[in-house]
């Protein structure tokens, strides 16, 4: 499960780490946008380099690699695919797009810590419950990953064979692994769901918070760079070249 490696959360004291959640949340909407936005390989090539030089900066090579590993093998498919159905340049294009969307999003969620993006949500105004929701959700990918492993360690140490077999006989040995993963699934939602209500969750009518973040000169630098990037790329790919 190294494909959600992207999604773990990791402490660093770095320039992209220190920057406010809301200024990398504008960040990967660039990104994600420009990366949707253009059809050829130079430009995506370029996203591409742009997320690589900011996972560095950010000291998460490894954590990137890893999940670049774990999407090896849809990649691999997705070019396929393209390439038989279409064309060998449409194969590429379509992977380099995939690439330059999951490392855009490995920017976000590795330097963001969960609680620092529910905070910022509700500053931009975001309501508490979907707020909430969505950092909820984000923390338990990685333990959801990591429990499916251990349950694969489990079942392989008990002689199950993942990958022998045909295409439809390895599809048939991962049920007993999904049908106790997704029953730990809803048995942790309801200890979450009741762990909440004994919490009076949702019953207060004013909420107060520890902290506040506070956006500083390098945040608003950033975001004047980013808009002002994407608002040229925009003119230029819809306006000028008409």
């Amino acid at each position: 499960m190294s494909v959600f490696e992207s999604f773990k959360y990791k402490r660093k004291d770095t320039f992209i780490h220190n920057l406010d959640p809301r200024t990398k949340l504008i960040m990967v909407i660039v990104l994600s946008a420009v990366s949707l936005m253009f059809f050829e390989i130079v430009p995506l090539l370029i996203i591409l380099v742009i997320n690589t030089i900011l996972i560095a900066i950010a000291k998460s090579l490894r954590e990137w690699y890893y999940t670049l590993k774990g999407l090896l093998y849809l990649l691999i498919l997705v070019f396929v695919f393209n390439y038989f159905l279409v064309s060998p340049i449409f194969g590429i294009i379509t992977v380099l797009r995939l690439l330059a969307l999951a490392s855009s999003f490995s920017v976000f969620f590795l330097t963001v810590h969960p609680d620092d993006l529910t905070q910022a949500l509700i500053q931009m105004k975001i309501p508490f419950d979907y707020a909430f929701s969505l950092s909820l959700a984000i923390r338990f990918v990685p333990t959801i990953a990591q429990e499916s492993q251990s349950i694969m360690d489990a079942q392989m140490s008990r002689g199950l064979e993942l990958q022998k077999g045909s295409l439809i006989q390895k599809a048939r040995n991962y049920l007993p692994i999904l049908v106790p993963l997704i029953v730990n699934s809803i048995r942790r939602a309801l200890q979450i769901a009741e762990s909440l209500e004994s919490r009076g969750f949702g019953a207060e009518e004013k909420r107060t918070y520890l902290y506040e973040l506070k956006m500083r000169f390098s945040d608003y630098l950033v975001i004047c760079l980013f808009l002002a990037s994407f608002l040229l790329l925009l003119l230029d790919r819809y306006f000028l070249l008409q």
